[in-house]
This record gives C-alpha cells, sequence and structure tokens, in this order.
C-alpha cells in the first residue's frame, strides 16, 4: 500500500491539520509516514499545501510532483495542482469559491460542498474534518477510530472539547461526498 497525497488551499482552512491528521493516523496503523508542509510567510490567507505519503514500505523521498491524491480547497491550489494527479488518481475538491472546475478525464473527480455544509453546522471549524471525511469515504485508508486518535494528538489540550462536533463533521462529510 502507498498513497501520495497533496492537500492544498488557504492557509486557515485547516490544510496542514488534515495532513497531521493522516500522518498520525498512519503511525498508528505501523505504516511508514511522510508529512512535509509547504506555506508562504502570510499563512493565514495565503496558499498552503502538505504532502503526506503512506506506505507499508519503506518511503524513499518526501519530495514528489505527481500524488495519487488530490484535496483541492481553492481555485489557485486546483490550476496548480489537477494535472500533477497521475491518471487513475482521484481528485476531491470543496466547489466554495471555484470558478473553473476540472476538467480532466482520465481521473476520479469528487466534490464536497464542505463550506457551505460547515456553514449549516455553526462552526466554520468543522469545514477541514468535512473534507477529510470525504476523503476517507472515497479511499479508506486508515481506520476511522484512528482518525480520532490521531485528531486528539494534533489538537492542543484546550480544544478537546470541539472532538465530538470534528467528529460529527467527518461523519457529515462522508455522507455528502459526491462524484462529478
Amino acid at each position: 500500500m502507498n498513497e501520495e497525497i497533496i492537500i492544498a488551499g488557504f492557509g486557515g482552512q485547516g490544510i496542514l491539520s488534515m495532513g497531521s491528521i493522516l500522518s498520525y493516523s498512519g503511525i498508528i496503523e505501523n505504516r511508514e509516514v511522510s508529512w512535509m508542509p509547504s506555506y508562504g510567510p502570510e499563512m493565514r490567507g495565503g496558499t498552503a499545501n502538505v504532502t503526506v505519503i503512506l506506505s507499508s514500505e519503506r518511503i524513499s523521498s518526501p519530495i514528489i510532483n505527481t500524488f495519487d491524491t488530490a484535496i483541492l480547497l481553492n481555485q489557485q491550489s486546483l490550476d496548480k495542482f489537477e494535472n500533477s494527479v497521475r491518471p487513475g488518481g482521484l481528485l476531491l475538491y470543496d466547489t466554495n469559491g471555484i470558478t473553473r472546475h476540472p476538467e480532466r478525464t482520465d481521473i476520479s473527480i469528487y466534490k464536497v460542498e464542505a463550506a457551505a455544509e460547515a456553514g449549516k453546522m455553526a462552526s466554520t471549524k468543522t469545514f477541514n474534518m468535512i473534507v477529510l471525511g470525504a476523503y476517507l469515504k472515497i479511499k479508506p485508508i486508515v481506520k476511522f477510530e484512528n482518525v480520532i486518535t490521531g485528531l486528539k494528538k494534533t489538537l492542543p489540550e484546550r480544544h478537546h472539547h470541539l472532538i465530538p462536533l470534528n467528529e460529527e463533521g467527518l461523519k457529515r462529510g462522508m455522507e455528502i461526498v459526491k462524484e462529478v
């Protein structure tokens, strides 16, 4: 098993957190893991991305240019990374703010209306968990209970009261994801 993932969007959307949670989940499952964040000095509001590799074999390099999966959460990221998905790969995107939808026919494309759903849940902080839940519905590469454990490891203890809300967001993402 080898899964190479790019998650990209604006800083403040929980991009790095999603990658961190996936990475911790992989560690819990005794996988080889690489987590490599990239963000500009402006962080919040600027672009951010993280590359995550989960593998049952040793990872030769954390630097990759093509991905099995791209989770893209803004137009700039879609423009930059759509063509970096390997043929036969997966592209998941949030429709909020997207003006040009993915056009490739050699990959599987899914959409999730995570921003709108987070608004309905009255908590924008669940946005990234809705997206992560959607991804795990499509590709259950780690067990749900390990994602919750990964969430507990990455979320500061003062925010642990938000874990049930985040778990609800994960489940909601699994329910609303749609193939394009």
